[in-house]
């Protein structure tokens, strides 16, 4: 199964774009209110801390670019970003579908996390985190049915494999 949200692209980039020009607006206006006008009097600190608000909430929300390959004997999890403003790599992960052992969706208020459990070749777990809290619900859900499948399939293997 592929699961891809790249064709809102357009959209996220724009959204990203807007907050930077309200930032960039809300610095000329804290500078001209301080130096020229002083309409605001001590209240100015507004025109920064508003655009500042909404890069931190950009920057929870997490990398918008999510996208998922399920097809043949791999998983492929890629999460990338716009915007390179942020500073957060993109992330891309191929591994074995028989790696894979458990999966948790963390849904906070407002971002959703994957956090995907694979084993490694000296028997220890690692832990991949995703940003999905840009899918929508009906994407999410085909992810973790998608998901499921796979660890069923693994426990099944699992426990076969233990009988003999």
């Amino acid at each position: 199964m592929r699961l891809s949200n790249r064709s809102r692209k357009p959209l996220y980039s724009f959204i990203y774009s807007l907050v930077g020009i309200i930032f960039i607006l809300g610095w000329i206006g804290f500078v001209l209110e301080i130096n020229k006008f002083d309409v605001l009097g001590k209240k100015a600190w507004i025109l920064v801390v508003i655009p500042l608000l909404l890069y931190l909430l950009l920057y929870l929300f997490g990398k918008p670019i999510f996208e998922y390959d399920s097809d043949g004997e791999t998983l492929n999890f890629r999460n990338n970003h716009i915007r390179y403003i942020f500073f957060k790599e993109n992330k891309k992960d191929e591994f074995p579908k028989y790696k894979l052992l458990k999966y948790n969706v963390i849904n906070f208020y407002i971002f959703k996390r994957l956090y995907i459990y694979v084993s490694s070749k000296k028997n220890k777990v690692i832990v991949l985190k995703y940003d999905v809290t840009y899918l929508r619900k009906n994407e999410l859900k085909d992810l973790i049915f998608s998901l499921n499948k796979v660890v069923r399939s693994n426990k099944e293997i699992y426990q076969e494999d233990n009988k003999d």
